[in-house]
C-alpha cells in the first residue's frame, strides 16, 4: 500500500500482514457488526397485562338478561382502563462472541476497506496543541467530505480534541478499534504506527 504524507501526496510504500488481510469472512463480519447494533439497543418499555391492572375479579354484571355483551372482568383489554394485549414488555437482545470472533471479524473489515480502496495510511499525526482546523485541512487534502474513521496508535488527548467538534469524523485508537467502526465510515485514515500494530498483534 501507498504511504501518504499530510498534504495528501505518496511518499513511499509500506507492506501489509497478507496473512491476516486477505480473506473477507461476511457471515462473521455480519454477526459481529450485529452485536455492535443489536447491544446499543434498549427495550425497556413496559405495557401490564389483565393480570397486573389494577382492579377486581368480580364479574361486572350479571351473564344473562341485560341486553349487554358478556364480560367476565374489568380488567379485559377490551374495557378502559383494562389491560393491554400483546403490548411491549422490557427485554434483552443482547448475545455475546469470542475474542477470536471479534479479532478475526476486525481483520475482514479491513480488509474489506483495503479491496474498495476506502482506506488510506499516512504518516503520523502530531500535534502540540488541539487544532480543529488541522483535522480538517488533512480532510480536504484527502478530499473526504464523507465519514471518516481516523485510527492513531495510541489515545491522544490533543488529536481527540482536534477531531471532536468535526461531525463527520470519529477517532480510535487500536486498542479501541472493532469491526463496526470500520465498516460504519466510509473513508479510513489510519497512521502508520497504528497500521504496524495491527499487522503484528
Amino acid at each position: 500500500m501507498k504511504l501518504y504524507n499530510l498534504d495528501g501526496n505518496s511518499v513511499s510504500e509500506i507492506t501489509i500482514n497478507t496473512e491476516k488481510f486477505s480473506n473477507v469472512r461476511l457471515p462473521l463480519l455480519r454477526k459481529v457488526v450485529n452485536l455492535y447494533e443489536a447491544n446499543k439497543q434498549c427495550h425497556i418499555a413496559s405495557t401490564k397485562t389483565r393480570s397486573e391492572v389494577a382492579g377486581s375479579g368480580k364479574k361486572p354484571f350479571a351473564q344473562k338478561h341485560l341486553g349487554r355483551a358478556r364480560a367476565g372482568s374489568k380488567r379485559s383489554p377490551v374495557w378502559r382502563g383494562g389491560g393491554v394485549t400483546f403490548g411491549p414488555k422490557p427485554r434483552n437482545v443482547r448475545f455475546k462472541v469470542v475474542k477470536k470472533e471479534r479479532r478475526l471479524a476486525l481483520n475482514s473489515a479491513i480488509t474489506s476497506k483495503i479491496n474498495d480502496e476506502e482506506i488510506t495510511v499516512i504518516e503520523n499525526i502530531n500535534l502540540d496543541k488541539p487544532s480543529t482546523k488541522y483535522i480538517s485541512n488533512i480532510l480536504k487534502n484527502f478530499k473526504i467530505n464523507k465519514t471518516c474513521l481516523i485510527i492513531i496508535p495510541e489515545y491522544n488527548e490533543t488529536i481527540w480534541k482536534s477531531a471532536r467538534n468535526i461531525s463527520n469524523v470519529k477517532m480510535k485508537n487500536v486498542k479501541e478499534l472493532n469491526a463496526y467502526d470500520v465498516v460504519s465510515q466510509k473513508k479510513v485514515l489510519i497512521t502508520k504506527d497504528a497500521l504496524e500494530i495491527l499487522n503484528n498483534d
